[in-house]
């Protein structure tokens, strides 16, 4: 039993010593291997950095970016942005041949990986570089959201290089987001709608564009949620609720644009009267005689059911029970 175990220990310590004596040559090739495909990844970079790139792209080229120096992502003193890393490559990738190789009148120049609409550029691909920095609670909604299905790239509303990004400016915005929200556009026109062409709100304020648990990309988790955060006066909650109001602003409301007052779906009474039976109230306006003659309601004149049911949203009134006062 003895000479057996001692057998089996020798034979163990055997195959440790040989492992031993074979392990360093293939360690030490491995890590050839790895110092020989960093070395050929580094030679793709290039040795002067942005100024590589400023020889070609100056004031006067057909792709400037001169006007980069006036952003956030080149500043050498914030090691989070590209320029205290690889400058130009940190998102454009190694400028291999493309900024090296002289290059003969009609011949194309080497690719690179360049953002925008035109290919070979992939919105996948460029929207993950851009994630790889900008990855925040702003935006961990991206993914599955309505612009990542569309495969909205970053840069199709993002001017990286411009010293003014307009999606970023609350006036110039809404021009950005019109570009494919058109009927959106339409919709402010009307005689009743948000400031938005004023100025005085952008979509940003309703709206998260980088992605939402919302429907519509609201920028809150519910549209109520979103439009009170204006028309807190409308929240409640009420002694006396009317019961569309807590339900959804949109049951009565256009939230863009409309052509009848205070942003409604129709006018009153024919709103009100979706719900409410016109049996047993006056609730005609113009009569066989004429308006308000006959069977006919001159309180429908005018304000129309407001004129009496003033506090449509909610009344906390003790007498309020009609939404009267």
């Amino acid at each position: 039993m003895h000479d057996k175990a001692m057998l089996r220990r020798c034979a163990a310590f055997t195959g440790s010593l040989v492992m031993a004596l074979c392990m360093p040559g293939t360690v030490a090739d491995s890590r050839a291997q790895t110092d020989s495909d960093e070395a050929e990844v580094t030679r793709q970079y290039s040795d002067r950095g942005a100024d590589t790139c400023l020889k070609c792209h100056d004031e006067d080229s057909e792709f400037p970016v001169l006007s980069i120096f006036k952003t956030k992502h080149a500043q050498l003193a914030d090691k989070r942005t590209p320029f205290a890393q690889l400058q130009c490559e940190t998102c454009h990738g190694p400028v291999g041949e493309h900024g090296v190789r002289k290059v003969k009148k009609g011949e194309e120049r080497q690719p690179m990986l360049y953002f925008g609409a035109r290919p070979p550029a992939d919105p996948r691909e460029e929207n993950t570089i851009c994630l790889d920095c900008h990855r925040d609670r702003h935006r961990l909604a991206w993914h599955g959201s309505a612009h990542e299905t569309a495969d909205v790239a970053c840069s199709s509303c993002h001017k990286i290089h411009a010293m003014r990004d307009h999606v970023l400016t609350r006036r110039e915005q809404p021009n950005v987001c019109y570009r494919c929200h058109t009927e959106t556009r339409a919709a402010f026109y009307r005689p009743y709608a948000h400031p938005v062409r004023f100025g005085q709100l952008a979509c940003s304020d309703c709206h998260a564009p980088h992605g939402s648990i919302a429907t519509g990309l609201l920028a809150k988790p519910t549209l109520n949620q979103t439009c009170y955060t204006c028309h807190a006066e409308k929240r409640g909650p009420f002694l006396w609720e009317h019961a569309p109001v807590p339900e959804d602003c949109a049951l009565c409301h256009v939230p863009h644009g409309s052509v009848h007052p205070g942003l409604l779906n129709k006018r009153p009474p024919l709103l009100c009267q979706q719900c409410h039976s016109q049996l047993g109230h006056p609730s005609v306006a113009r009569g066989p005689s004429g308006l308000a003659g006959g069977t006919a309601s001159g309180f429908l004149l005018g304000g129309s059911c407001l004129n009496c049911h003033s506090q449509v949203h909610g009344s906390n009134h003790p007498s309020g029970v009609n939404l009267m006062r």
